[in-house]
Parts: C-alpha cells; sequence; structure tokens
C-alpha cells in the first residue's frame, strides 16, 4: 500500500500528546508513527472501522490510543487538508485499554493521556499472559508474541478470543520467518531492543508465515494477510483475523 502525502497533521496531533512526557516520547512517538506503515494502513483500509472497545496488547507508551484519537479529531475537524483524501472515516474510540510490561512505557503512556477528558482510556502495567482481558471489539498485538515462548503464545490467542465477543477481530503483526534476509535483519533489531529495554538476552520464538495462520485457524480465527514492511527492509505482516 502506497501512503498518501499529507500525513503530517495526524502525526502532529498524535505525537502531540507526548510532549509533556519527555523528549524520547515525543521524538519516538513522531519516529514511529511517521516510519511504521502499520499506522496509516489501519486507517487507510479502514481496518478497526466499526471497533469501539479496543484492547492493545504490549501497547508501549500507548501510540496506537493516540493515533486513533488525533485520527477523531482531525476527521471531525472543519479545518482543510487535516483527513487524508479517499480515507474512510476513522473508528470512534470508545474505550481503549492498553497492556504493557515495561513499566516506563507505562509512565510514559499515563502521562500522554492524564490531561485528556474526552478519552475513556485505561493503561495497565502487567504481562499479557497474566491481566485480565474483559471484552472487547478489536484487539491490537502488533510485533510482541515473538518475545514469547510458543505454548504462551498459544495461550494468548486462546485468552484473546474469548474476550472477543462475535464478529470480533484480531490484528496481530508477526515477522515471517520464512522471509530470509529481511527477516534475520528484523530478528537482529528484536534482540537489540529486548536488550536495550529488559536488560537481558530473550530468545525470540518466530514462526514463519503459514505456521501463524495455522495457530490462528486452530484457535479458532480466519486469517487475511497483509505484506506490512513498506518503506522498511523487514519481513512484516499483518494478519487480519476474525472469529470463525
Amino acid at each position: 500500500m502506497t501512503r498518501p502525502r499529507g500525513l503530517a497533521p495526524l502525526i502532529d496531533a498524535a505525537s502531540a500528546y507526548y510532549r509533556g512526557a519527555g523528549r524520547f516520547a515525543w521524538h519516538f512517538a513522531r519516529g514511529k508513527l511517521g516510519g511504521d506503515p502499520v499506522f496509516a494502513a489501519i486507517l487507510a483500509r479502514g481496518l478497526l472501522s466499526g471497533r469501539a472497545r479496543i484492547l492493545d496488547l504490549g501497547c508501549g507508551q500507548g501510540l496506537l490510543a493516540a493515533w486513533l484519537l488525533a485520527a477523531h479529531s482531525c476527521h471531525a475537524s472543519d479545518a482543510p487538508h487535516l483527513w487524508p483524501q479517499g480515507w474512510p472515516a476513522p473508528p470512534w474510540l470508545r474505550h481503549y485499554t492498553g497492556v504493557e510490561i515495561n513499566p516506563h512505557e507505562v509512565a510514559r503512556a499515563r502521562h500522554a493521556f492524564a490531561l485528556d477528558p474526552g478519552a475513556d482510556l485505561q493503561i495497565v502495567h502487567g504481562d499479557i499472559r497474566e491481566v485480565d482481558y474483559g471484552s472487547a471489539d478489536a484487539v491490537v498485538i502488533l510485533d510482541v508474541l515473538h518475545y514469547l515462548d510458543q505454548r504462551a503464545q498459544e495461550q494468548v490467542l486462546r485468552r484473546v478470543r474469548g474476550a472477543l465477543g462475535p464478529g470480533g477481530l484480531l490484528l496481530l503483526r508477526v515477522g515471517d520467518a520464512a522471509g530470509g534476509l529481511g527477516f534475520t535483519l528484523s530478528k537482529a533489531v528484536d534482540h537489540t531492543v529486548a536488550l536495550v529495554r529488559r536488560r537481558r538476552w530473550i530468545r525470540l520464538q518466530c514462526r514463519p508465515l503459514r505456521a501463524w495462520e495455522r495457530l490462528l485457524s486452530g484457535c479458532g480465527f480466519r486469517t487475511h494477510a497483509l505484506p506490512m514492511s513498506e518503506g522498511t527492509p523487514f519481513v512484516n505482516v499483518l494478519l487480519r483475523a476474525e472469529l470463525a
């Protein structure tokens, strides 16, 4: 998918949440929202259309929430050129729960949204293998499951299925372990990130795309794979998984 021009107002509005959370939080938000194709794809393709209650597992500093809130504001504004031409209306985020294990990320997320009176957001400090998921219309897991062992991956996905009602949706981004050099590079980056954030080496539990699809099918989902590496050297795939 070719990302359209005119994303600057969205990026400005979303990253503005982090101005009071420190220079790192603000610069990271701008770089990630502008450079990671998944954020534009979620809005341009309407992947969360009609989903008002969203559970974000491994949410980091809550970039998805900031992105969706900014999208709603830009779309509703009368000012010209704030919303990319041809994009569908963004989802109305009625409730968002983000779960993150890193306390520094949690602190940045909570600070970012503390003064927004119109946002019903909850940032939970905890392990996605253990916290209560509650119920949701959609669950989003971006670049997280490969940090868990394969048994825990399946347990999380089965718990996700239990949290989703009829017509529930899972957006799961994974790396394709059959992706050759691009996968090797992305795995090296993930190892580096894990070392920086957790101060220890973590064995990544990666799977080829077909194995991820089989796992999701076994958990009751039907899937559609969307390439999600445009503009990057990686081989990431976004799996749009609906309850079968």
